[in-house]
């Protein structure tokens, strides 16, 4: 069993038991919530395809840590005009659970 569901503005294909890191949302360490953007929907034999989403399927999920992605740097240099400039950015995340898919 699988779904596909949308945080954000990424989509995720989440079972029972995965973690997924999300652009940060703002939910406390420990907090469950409820993801309702569900794209699609799967048990194995039948396949649900939402149009955009799926009202009657619901994902709960539990807020594990609001963490950080490791730095990513951006390095431009151009030659003979002695210029270069580097450029760092690290992204905030958020881990979660994935609790329970219910129909």
């Amino acid at each position: 069993m699988f779904a596909v569901v949308q945080v954000g503005n990424s989509q995720f294909k989440v079972s029972e038991g995965d973690i997924i890191k999300a652009n940060r949302l703002d939910y406390e360490k420990g907090q469950t919530i409820i993801l309702d953007k569900v794209l699609l929907y799967s048990d194995g034999k039948d396949l649900k395809l939402g149009k955009p989403y799926l009202k009657e399927v619901e994902i709960k999920a539990e807020v594990l840590n609001q963490l950080r992605a490791p730095k990513v740097v951006a390095y431009k240099y151009r030659k003979r005009k002695d210029s270069a400039r580097t450029h760092g950015h690290r992204q905030d995340l958020t881990a979660l659970k994935i609790a329970i898919i219910a129909v």
